[in-house]
């Protein structure tokens, strides 16, 4: 119920459906990605204030705010939007059945413009909200080497070595034999003092995973993300009984209880969601704040999304206790680039020692660019 005088009463939800085409088409092993879509949210108040937000949705961005507007909107209007507990909870209600897919997507994007209109209206940053540790400055990694020939990834390695990265991630997929030889190639490129993850994108069963992995502690790599289908917890329990390395996941997560037993089995070592998937900031938190509890690491996934999911990574980067790195994206991608002013969480942002600095104004810190939703705007 809102309360008189509350100047964050929600007046108006906008969703918009955007799409760019990305200068570089990027590789991974589910295949080749000529182009992104997210959905970006504005949500107006009585008072003039507007807070924006971001759903994932790289596919099927028109959908999503399509079930935004229809299945979500009509729970908002006219609340507060400082009740944002009491808002992620009505929104989860509108479908029962298990919690996670398009739904909880669509709810992280209203989710963080409501944070973003809190941040504003206290005149403070989000990361100063959530009562973080004071970190003003963020290690980050070079996200991500394609899987592609040879030539590229050479290229690709020593374009992120000479922007002044120390941790940088590949993008490894099949044929098993190949992947191995990349992981060789690359170790070899950057010598011993880069350090150096792998990101398979569910690429392989237990059994190969495992012979990839043993490649990887050969070298020395750092973190192997994704090596399995995020349900296949029996086969990352094996992966953590065998292998002397840092087992990453939780990007594909929706929820705090799907990622859960995990990482309070210690069977993870570094935890990922992406806040523009995860339910926002409220649920990120909640999973943030689960691996702090636990002693496992904490990295937000970026990946392919956009310059609002950034900006509100960097908040939850700064404010978690068992924060460990930032995923910085480092091929250009219009959504990131173009689609906030400033841009927040960009390789053009990193220091000389390889970090980024925290934002400082209210709220998330950006704000949407000047005609980007009209550029972007996907309209068939």
């Amino acid at each position: 119920m809102a309360v008189s005088g509350d100047p964050l009463i929600i007046r108006e939800v906008l969703a918009h459906p955007l799409r760019a085409r990305l200068p570089t088409v990027q590789v991974t092993s589910q295949g080749d990605w000529p182009a992104l879509e997210i959905v970006a949210v504005e949500i107006r108040t009585e008072s003039g204030l507007t807070g924006i937000g971001e759903v994932l949705g790289r596919r099927g961005a028109l959908g999503y705010a399509a079930f935004l507007q229809d299945a979500l909107v009509p729970k908002l209007i006219g609340r507060s939007a400082h009740d944002r507990r009491a808002l992620w909870s009505a929104m989860r209600n509108t479908l029962t059945g298990r919690l996670g897919g398009m739904l909880v997507e669509c709810i992280a994007g209203v989710d963080i413009a409501l944070w973003d209109l809190a941040g504003q209206a206290a005149g403070q940053p989000i990361w100063r909200l959530l009562g973080g540790v004071g970190r003003r400055a963020v290690d980050a990694y070079a996200s991500s080497i394609n899987w592609a020939d040879d030539a590229r990834v050479e290229a690709e390695v020593a374009s992120a070595r000479a922007k002044g990265f120390r941790q940088i991630k590949v993008k490894i997929g099949r044929p098993l034999p190949r992947a191995i030889a990349r992981v060789k190639q690359v170790r070899r490129l950057v010598g011993d003092e880069v350090l150096l993850g792998v990101d398979t994108n569910w690429a392989y069963d237990a059994d190969d995973a495992l012979l990839l992995g043993k490649a990887m502690c050969d070298q020395g790599y750092w973190f192997f993300e994704e090596p399995l289908p995020p349900d296949d917890h029996a086969g990352y329990r094996r992966l953590a009984q065998h292998l002397p390395i840092r087992l990453a996941a939780g990007e594909s997560d929706f929820t705090a209880a799907d990622s859960a037993e995990l990482v309070r089995d210690h069977v993870l070592g570094l935890i990922q969601p992406d806040v523009a998937r995860s339910g926002g900031i409220t649920e990120t938190w909640r999973i943030a704040e689960h691996a702090a509890l636990n002693g496992v690491n904490y990295a937000p996934h970026v990946g392919w999304s956009g310059g609002i999911c950034s900006a509100a990574s960097l908040h939850l980067a700064a404010a978690a206790e068992s924060f460990l790195t930032f995923e910085c994206m480092v091929f250009d991608n219009p959504l990131r680039q173009a689609l906030t002013v400033p841009v927040q969480g960009d390789v053009a942002g990193l220091s000389a020692e390889g970090t980024l600095a925290v934002p400082d104004a209210p709220g998330l810190g950006v704000a949407l660019a000047p005609d980007a939703l009209d550029r972007f705007r996907i309209t068939a």
